[in-house]
């Protein structure tokens, strides 16, 4: 008896139509592996016998689109469900390390397999066959390995964002890299750079919020460094500091571990210290970084550019890594300054970075962590009584201070500052005649 694998009824249904007109039909790929892992697929993938204007024709009753003929696939839509089929193939080479020059159409389930990237990801079923794993996947599935299918330099210079896609999966299921296939992907290492700025983003992004990203920060950084070389002068640079255990790019593979799964906090963790190898000096023996947090922020807006992440992400990315190592005091004034220069977002975003780059350091840091607790709750509280810290919640405005005689200009927006100053302070409350009062006396002096 074969596992039975669940397919949705509008998968179920494509098969069939598939199989009733005379034709093979499978689903292949990642929903096969995510169902063998028992993790819920995203999107089902089938693979056909039928060329690409027989799959037009058997699916003329519903809406398909043209998506990717030229390599044998149709995006049919059934009950608004898209479902890619794609004719068995075999690939020609690939001159950009990235797409195959043209491909041709086979009737062989095994020759489509054989041209996939990893074994775990050639596994083919359907419920009359079952699992057809002509690569040993299932058994590497297992046995948690990711391995090539055939060989791996071949599988590495038909399309290179596959050496991305094996860390990343790495990172992401906690499988190991099997050795052949790991071997390769130092040997091709230099053919990422032939691939788009936007998909290396994508997969840096999954592999950094991937489970043991840790593990492979640590044994790939030279793989990163062939797209990020900004990153290799980390490794094995030692900080020779009291707060300080491991060299810079272990302190900040643990960093990223430490932080939430998101992706600009991983992304912040990645690059929090990158400017530490240009700021390093020694004194009295002990190694000091000063400024090394704007230095970072060059770097990492440099990296960040040349990825083409959107600006939301790369502003607070850039602000998170100027701001990780300002000192913030565990009182209600410097809680208030602070949130009244940025978000309150960015507050706890900051605290978070904050804590990972402790997690990170010599054990004795650690009894810093209820500080940043401590800031929070301020935080926390100041949100929850709605207290003012900004001018636009300052219950007077520039028209009242013009009506008790103040010149309109530069002097509004002194007096204004300064009366924000002395209700972030707390010496008077934030209502409208208290604050006119305040105003006059400044204008008395």
């Amino acid at each position: 008896m074969y596992k039975k694998i669940f397919l949705p009824d509008e998968v179920k249904k494509a098969l069939d139509i598939i199989h009733k007109n005379g034709f093979e039909g499978y689903i292949v790929g990642g929903c096969v592996r995510d169902s063998l892992m028992g993790i819920n697929p995203k999107d089902y993938d089938i693979t056909t016998s039928a060329l690409p204007e027989q799959t037009k024709q058997i699916f003329k009753e519903y809406r398909v689109i043209e998506t990717g003929i030229k390599h044998g696939t149709v995006t049919v839509l059934i009950n608004k469900y898209p479902l890619e089929i794609t004719t068995y193939r075999i690939d020609a080479e690939y001159k950009d390390n990235r797409h195959p020059d043209y491909v041709t159409f086979t009737l062989s389930l095994e020759e489509d397999t054989a041209r996939r990237d990893f074994t775990m990801n050639s596994i083919a079923y359907n419920e009359e066959n079952g699992i057809v794993d002509f690569h040993g996947g299932e058994s590497d599935i297992k046995n948690k390995i990711i391995r090539c299918v055939g060989d791996p330099d071949k599988r590495f210079n038909e399309d290179a964002l596959r050496i991305m896609r094996a860390i990343r999966f790495s990172s992401v299921l906690g499988f190991e890299i099997e050795e052949h296939t790991k071997e390769a992907i130092f040997r091709n290492k230099e053919l990422l750079r032939n691939i788009s700025a936007e998909r290396i983003a994508s997969e840096l992004i999954k592999l950094l919020c991937g489970s043991s990203v840790y593990s492979v920060l640590m044994e790939y950084i030279d793989v990163l460094g062939a797209v990020i070389p900004e990153l290799l002068p980390m490794k094995g640079f030692e900080q020779n500091n009291i707060h300080h255990i491991y060299d810079v790019w272990e302190h900040t593979a643990k960093a990223v571990e430490s932080i939430e799964p998101t992706p600009i906090l991983r992304l912040s963790a990645l690059f929090h210290d990158i400017g530490k190898p240009d700021t390093y000096i020694e004194k009295n023996g002990m190694g000091h970084f000063y400024g090394h947090a704007n230095v970072s922020c060059e770097i990492t807006k440099n990296i960040l550019d040349r990825l083409k992440l959107d600006n939301y992400t790369k502003d607070t990315v850039l602000q998170i890594v100027k701001l990780h190592d300002f000192p913030i005091k565990d009182n209600r004034f410097a809680v208030k300054k602070f949130l009244n220069k940025h978000s309150p977002e960015m507050l706890f975003m900051v605290l978070k970075m904050k804590r990972a780059d402790d997690l990170a350091k010599n054990p004795f840091v650690l009894e810093r962590l209820s500080t940043f607790d401590k800031i929070e709750q301020i935080g926390n509280e100041i949100l929850q009584e709605q207290t003012c810290f900004s001018l636009k919640d300052l219950a007077v405005k520039g028209g009242d201070l013009i009506a008790i005689g103040f010149e309109p200009g530069k002097e509004i927006g002194i007096v204004l500052k300064k009366l924000l100053d002395a209700v972030i302070a707390e010496r008077i409350p934030n209502e409208k005649e208290q604050l006119i009062n305040f105003a006059k006396g400044l204008k008395n002096h």
